[in-house]
């Protein structure tokens, strides 16, 4: 007997129609339930959003439901907590590959910007003394990221003590606010009190997304090619306790702007993030534009670091090497989160 299947995904009609038309391809669309019938069904594969899964269920008869998220998976999806996840595997393991993929990282626990004074004598110690020695060409760049928040919200450059004031001093008059600004990606610390400080890499690969032709686009030539910033969104499936599969054909994200080293000319302005920030839900009205394969960059020119006159190109050796280290860095993330069941358990 064909499993029922429960699909739910309230606010993602996208995803929605995906998991349909894979049902679909295994010819268990009769099977398709919209809510949970009483009695259960003996067997139960519940594929919906986390909020629409009954998580007692799954645990109480594992033997007949398999659900589509973990119930415990904070170590790994919450910024913060998978810091110290990070930062506790390391501890006894600091030869692990996630040492040179993982920028220094500071967490703190903040609802006002004022407290951020004796901060600077305790966690943020370290952090404190890199920005009062700042300064000239060389002077180093840290990223601020709430660890409840995504779509870009709240994420934030800093290279002084001066512009992190500034910073939450923003989002302390955000909070004042009855409704936040959802045309900016402020956010309200007292809302979200844990935050994640990183230095920020600012020497990134670069390579320009138009040099790979759409299908309803012009190849831009060469001399018309600018560097973009992008990130790499990799799709995992987890499996158990714990087997982890990387679906191969990994997408490149690409930020709007150009990218250039962050700047500013007044100490108390913040920095114009468009350059530096690659997610696709602050770039919605551009549809497919910023958005490349991986596979597809192979071959583009490289234009990192001010070669553009004579630059290399992106070779399929190194997109074979990116994904190697795609896949190191993902096994060592789920072996640290292993190590923390509190905020990590794999049925």
């Amino acid at each position: 007997m064909n499993p029922a299947i429960l699909v739910a995904w309230p606010s993602a009609p996208l995803t929605t129609s995906l998991v349909h038309t894979s049902i679909a391809a295994l010819g268990l669309s009769a099977s398709v339930l919209s809510l949970l019938p009483s009695p259960l069904p003996p067997n139960l594969i519940q594929w919906a959003s986390y909020d629409c899964i009954d998580h007692d269920l799954t645990a109480s008869q594992p033997n007949h439901v398999l659900s589509s998220s973990y119930t415990i998976r904070k170590a790994l999806i919450r910024k913060h907590f998978l810091a110290r996840c990070i930062q506790s595997y390391l501890v006894k393991r600091p030869g692990s590959f996630l040492a040179k993929s993982v920028p220094l990282t500071w967490d703190i626990d903040i609802a006002y910007a004022d407290e951020l004074d004796e901060m600077w004598s305790d966690e943020l110690w370290d952090l404190g003394s890199t920005l009062d020695a700042n300064s000239g060409d060389t002077k180093q760049w840290f990223i601020l990221k709430p660890g409840m928040a995504d779509r870009g919200m709240g994420i934030r450059l800093f290279d002084s003590k001066a512009a992190l004031y500034t910073i939450f001093r923003e989002f302390d008059s955000d909070s004042d606010d009855d409704e936040a600004d959802e045309s900016t990606t402020s956010v309200m610390t007292s809302q979200l009190r844990h935050f994640v400080l990183q230095e920020y890499v600012s020497t990134p690969l670069l390579v320009d997304p138009n040099e790979v032709q759409l299908s309803m686009s012009t190849t831009a030539q060469p001399c018309d090619l600018r560097g973009h910033k992008f990130h790499l969104r990799t799709y995992v499936v987890a499996s158990g306790a714990l087997t982890v599969f990387i679906y191969e054909r990994i997408l490149a994200l690409f930020s709007v702007e150009p990218y250039h080293a962050p700047m500013r000319s007044d100490p108390e302005m913040i920095v114009s993030l468009t350059p530096h920030l690659t997610n696709t839900s602050l770039q919605t009205h551009r549809g497919e534009e910023c958005v490349r394969l991986l596979d597809e960059l192979i071959g583009c020119r490289i234009l990192s670091g001010g070669k553009e006159s004579s630059p290399n190109v992106l070779s399929i050796t190194d997109v074979m090497a990116i994904k190697q280290q795609v896949a190191d860095a993902l096994s060592e993330a789920f072996k640290a989160a292993l190590g923390q069941p509190i905020h990590f358990q794999a049925w």
